[in-house]
C-alpha cells in the first residue's frame, strides 16, 4: 500500500509540473499586467480542463515504460467515467479528483494489458492498442456506479473543506504539519492535491491554487503560510548548518548549502534542504515540521492571501504580487521566520550535537555533485553520477524499476539494505530513504530527471532486450544473467591503438563499475560491430551503443569521454534498437576530426557488462589493433 501511495504522489508531479507556464500566461495576460486576453485565455484553457490533464499525466506516470498509449487511454477513460457518472446525476463533477482515478486505472490496465496477444483475426487490436480498449469498457461500468456513489464522495469533499476552514488557525496549522510529516514518505502531494485542486468553488474553479488563479478574495489563506519556510526560513537553516559546520569542513558543505538555499529562495523546491538534516538530525526536522505549522496559522490569522502556481518562491511571489493581499506583510513575517530558523537550527545543532552536513564524525559529508573528486569529471556529468549510484546501489543486478518526481529518484530494488547510503551521499546525493525492503529514494535535487534518464539508459544497455515486430505492440525482458563466453572471437569496433581498461582516465570505466573491458584510442570515426547479436539499446545522444551477442554477451561501447554533453552532434546512426548486426557491421560514424577538441578525450571504452564475475578481460597484444581484428583479447 505505502508502495502504491508513493507511485500516485509521484504520478501526481508530472500533471502539476506543467501548471507553472499555464499560471505565468494566466497571470500575464490579466489586465493589471500585459492585458493581453489571448494569453490569460490559453492559460485559462489548462486550469478549465485539469481534471483531463491529471488523467494523462498520471496515466503515463503510472505505465511501467511511460507510453504514450497510457496517456489515450487516460484520456478516453475519463471522458467515459465522466459522460456516464454525469447521465445518471447531473449534479456530479468528477474534477480532478476524477481525473486521478481515471489516470490511476487506465495506468494499471497498461501495465496489465500492453502486451496481449490476441487471436490472429484479432491481432490488430493487441498489445498496447488493446488498453484504451479495455480501460473504456471499465470505465463503463466505474461510471455507472459512480453516478449513484460520487454524489456522497463530494459531500464528504465538501465538509472536510468546511471543517478545515472552519478551523480557521488550527486547521491551516494542521495541514502544514501533515504537509511536511508526509513529505519524507513522498505523500504530501496526496493531501496538497486535495487542498489545491478541490477545496473551495470560485466561479466553476475548485482548490485553492485555482481559484486564486481566478480571482477569489477567499482563496490562499492556506498556501500563503509556505512563503516564510521556504522563501526565507529554509534558507536561514542553510546558513546555520554552515555557521555550525566544524571549521576543517564549512568550506567543503557551504558551496552545497548555500546552492540549495537560493534554489529554495527562487523556485520554493525545498526537498534538498530537509533531506540534509533529515535524517542525520530527525529531531531538527520535527521542529521544522512545527515551524511550517506555526507560519501556516500566523498568516492565517493575520489574514494573508497569496498563492503559487507550483511551489511558494520568489517566482511566484512576485508574478502574483498584485493579486495577493498583505503581500508586503508577508515578507515582514519571512524576515522573522528567517532569524528563527537561524537562531533555532543554530543553538539546536550546537547544543544537541546534531550531526548535520559539515558536522559528522566521518568523512562521508554531503557533497555538491560538481565539486565531488569521486565524481569523474572527464565523463558526462549525468551519466557519471547514475554510473556510481548504480554502483553504490548494489549494480543493475539489485534494481528492478526507475522513476524519479520532482527532486528524488523512487526506485524499486530486490533489497535496499545492500544499499551503501553513505556512498550515495559522497556521489551526490542530498539524502537516502530506505522505506522498506523493496523502495528505495535518493534525493538529487532539481537535475534528478537527468540522472533518472541516464541510470534507465545505462541499466537498459545491458539488459537482453527481445522485441517483437512493431504490429504486435508488445515487448519482454527476460532475466539477466552473467555468462562466459570465449574472447577469441570478438573483434576491435574501431581502429585504433588497443588501452588496458583500467587506463581510461575516467574512474567510472577504469574503476570497472559496468564490468570489465578493454578500449581503444580511436585513428578513425567509423564503429562497427564487435559480436554477432543485436542492438539492445542506442543513447539518445548517439555517442554510446548496447549490443547483446548471439551467445548471451551484453557489449557496451561508449565512444570517447564526456562526448554525451555534444547531444550527437557529430555522430551519424546506422542501426536502430532491436536490429540484427553481424560482426563488422557499421553501428556509427563519428567525426573525429570536429569533435576531437571538443571532448577530454575520445578513448572508446568497450564493456562487457554482464561477464561472468570470475573472469577478467586480458589484453593478448599491445598497440595498434584495425577495425575488425579478432583475438585480441581472452577471459582469464
Amino acid at each position: 500500500m505505502l508502495g502504491f501511495l508513493q507511485r500516485i504522489g509521484k504520478s501526481l508531479m508530472l500533471p502539476i509540473a506543467a501548471l507553472p507556464a499555464a499560471a505565468l500566461l494566466l497571470r500575464l495576460g490579466q489586465p493589471d499586467l500585459l492585458n493581453i486576453p489571448f494569453i490569460a485565455a490559453a492559460g485559462n484553457a489548462v486550469f478549465s480542463n485539469l481534471a483531463l490533464i491529471f488523467a494523462i499525466g498520471i496515466a503515463v506516470g503510472f505505465a511501467k515504460d511511460n507510453n504514450g498509449a497510457a496517456a489515450l487511454a487516460g484520456a478516453m477513460g475519463f471522458f467515459v467515467l465522466s459522460a456516464c457518472a454525469t447521465s445518471l446525476n447531473k449534479t456530479i463533477n468528477l474534477g480532478v479528483l476524477g481525473g486521478i482515478i481515471a489516470g490511476i486505472i487506465a495506468g494499471l490496465l497498461y501495465n496489465r494489458y500492453h502486451n496481449i496477444k490476441l487471436p490472429d483475426w484479432l491481432a490488430f487490436f493487441g498489445g498496447r492498442r488493446f488498453v484504451p480498449i479495455v480501460t473504456s469498457g471499465t470505465m463503463l461500468v466505474i461510471g455507472f456506479l459512480f453516478g449513484y456513489v460520487w454524489p456522497y464522495v463530494q459531500l464528504l469533499i465538501s465538509h472536510l473543506a468546511t471543517w478545515l476552514y472552519d478551523a480557521g488557525m488550527f486547521g491551516a496549522a494542521i495541514y502544514g504539519l501533515l504537509n511536511r510529516l508526509l513529505l519524507p514518505l513522498g505523500l504530501h502531494h496526496v493531501i496538497n492535491t486535495l487542498i489545491w485542486f478541490e477545496f473551495g468553488t470560485f466561479k466553476g474553479f475548485h482548490g485553492e491554487i485555482t481559484r486564486f488563479l481566478h480571482g477569489d478574495p477567499n482563496a490562499g489563506l492556506l498556501l500563503s503560510g509556505y512563503f516564510p519556510i521556504m522563501m526565507f526560513g529554509l534558507p536561514a537553516a542553510c546558513f546555520a548548518m554552515i555557521a555550525a559546520a566544524k571549521k576543517e569542513k564549512r568550506k567543503a558543505v557551504s558551496g552545497m548549502l548555500a546552492g540549495i538555499a537560493l534554489t529554495s529562495f527562487v523556485t520554493g523546491v525545498t526537498e534538498p534542504i530537509e533531506f540534509s538534516f533529515m535524517f542525520l538530525a530527525p529531531a531538527l526536522y520535527v521542529i521544522h515540521a512545527f515551524l511550517t505549522a506555526l507560519s501556516m496559522a500566523i498568516t492565517y490569522a493575520l489574514g494573508i492571501h497569496d498563492g503559487f502556481s507550483f511551489s511558494a518562491g520568489a517566482i511566484d511571489y512576485l508574478i502574483n504580487y498584485r493579486i495577493a493581499q498583505k503581500p508586503l506583510l508577508l515578507l515582514l513575517v519571512g524576515i522573522v521566520f528567517a532569524a528563527l530558523y537561524f537562531v533555532v537550527f543554530y543553538f539546536a545543532i550546537k547544543w544537541f550535537d546534531l550531526k548535520t552536513p559539515g558536522r559528522e564524525d566521518d568523512d562521508a559529508i554531503v557533497a555538491d555533485v560538481t565539486e565531488n573528486d569521486a565524481v569523474g569529471h572527464t565523463n558526462g556529468k549525468y551519466e557519471t553520477i547514475a554510473l556510481q549510484l548504480i554502483h553504490d546501489i548494489g549494480g543493475k543486478e539489485n534494481i528492478t524499476s526507475i522513476d524519479n518526481c520532482t527532486t528524488r529518484l523512487r526506485l524499486t530494488v530486490n533489497d535496499s539494505a545492500i544499499a551503501d547510503s553513505s556512498a550515495m551521499k559522497r556521489h551526490g546525493a542530498h539524502g537516502v530513504v530506505k522505506l522498506n525492503k523493496t523502495n528505495l529514494q535518493v534525493v538529487i535535487g532539481t537535475d534528478v530527471e537527468f540522472v533518472a534518464d541516464a541510470m534507465k539508459t545505462l541499466v537498459n544497455a545491458s539488459e537482453v532486450l527481445t522485441e517483437n515486430d512493431d504490429d504486435s505492440d508488445s515487448a519482454s525482458a527476460p532475466d539477466v544473467k552473467t555468462v562466459t563466453v570465449g574472447a577469441e572471437s570478438i573483434c576491435s569496433p574501431v581502429k585504433g591503438d588497443l588501452v588496458p581498461i583500467t587506463d581510461v582516465p575516467d574512474k567510472a570505466f577504469s574503476g570497472k563499475m559496468m564490468g570489465d573491458g578493454f578500449a581503444v584510442d580511436p585513428e578513425d570515426g567509423l564503429v562497427v560491430s564487435p559480436v554477432d547479436g543485436k542492438v539492445s539499446s542506442i543513447f539518445p545522444t548517439k555517442h554510446a551503443i548496447g549490443l547483446t551477442g548471439s551467445d548471451g554477451l551484453e557489449v557496451l561501447i561508449h565512444i570517447g569521454l564526456d562526448t554525451v554533453k555534444l547531444n550527437g552532434e557529430g555522430f551519424t546512426n546506422y542501426v536502430r534498437e532491436g536490429d540484427p548486426v553481424i560482426k563488422g557491421q557499421k553501428l556509427i560514424h563519428f567525426d573525429l576530426s570536429s569533435i576531437r577538441d571538443k571532448v577530454p578525450s575520445l578513448i572508446t571504452p568497450v564493456i562487457f557488462t554482464n561477464l561472468d564475475p570470475s573472469k577478467h578481460v586480458v589484453l593478448k597484444k599491445k598497440g595498434s589493433v584495425d577495425q575488425g581484428e579478432t583475438d585480441i583479447i581472452t577471459f582469464g
